[in-house]
């Protein structure tokens, strides 16, 4: 206990860590996923841009790179991190690679949650003349909004898992103390702490996410 109390600034600098890895790779990831995953949607067969040839590569690239386990995908994407941001090493990379590993795993799931808005919807908006990006903001995503929101709060939480292997390229994040200050040193109470925090953490944005979900459902 004495050696958690001296870790205890090091515990919550890592805590910030992974909330700043996580947020940022969220909000990056986030946006890209959502675009692939509105490209997916709208050029499958018999949707508003059907396109067979788009959608067959889209949904190849994605069904490449979503199962690929992130520790492998970290490794494999440093020489892609050096070039796009400068360095393979440090939160930076990691946060990179957590765009990488999110991006298509946020994608399918956009694509999924938008396949159960009901046809008749989309198809009572076309046949007011509504354009395809108007039928996209106004009747596609608002009435997705609450399955999307759960999907991301699930992502979220794979993220936050995804996050604790940064340590192996030099990032920090609650992950790398547990193993580096708890595990390696033999301190069981150091690494519960850090194991708590991330429990702390997931649970309030599952809360946050469940709350808003709902509220989206009952309008």
């Amino acid at each position: 206990m004495d050696r958690l109390i001296e870790l205890l600034p090091k515990l919550w600098l890592s805590a910030w860590e992974t909330v700043y890895m996580v947020g940022i790779a969220m909000i990056v990831g986030g946006i890209l996923g959502l675009v692939l995953g509105l490209a997916l949607y709208l050029t499958r067969p018999g949707n508003l841009l059907e396109n067979k040839a788009v959608f067959t590569v889209l949904n190849v690239i994605v069904n490449t790179f979503r199962p690929i386990p992130f520790i492998i995908l970290l490794a494999a994407v440093q020489p892609l991190a050096r070039v796009v941001i400068g360095t393979g090493i440090g939160n930076n990379a990691a946060i990179f690679g957590l765009v990488v590993g999110s991006f298509f795993a946020i994608s399918r799931i956009v694509e999924q949650n938008l396949l159960t808005v009901r046809p008749g919807v989309i198809e009572a908006a076309r046949s007011v003349g509504a354009s395809p990006l108007r039928i996209i903001f106004t009747v596609l995503i608002p009435e997705a909004l609450g399955p999307l929101i759960l999907g991301y709060t699930f992502i979220f939480i794979a993220v936050t898992d995804m996050s604790a292997v940064a340590g192996l390229i030099g990032g920090g994040g609650l992950g790398n103390f547990a193993i580096q200050y708890g595990y390696r040193l033999f301190e069981p109470a150091v690494t519960w702490a850090a194991v708590i925090l991330i429990i702390v953490l997931v649970q309030f944005v599952q809360f946050i996410g469940n709350s808003l979900a709902r509220t989206v459902l009952r309008r």
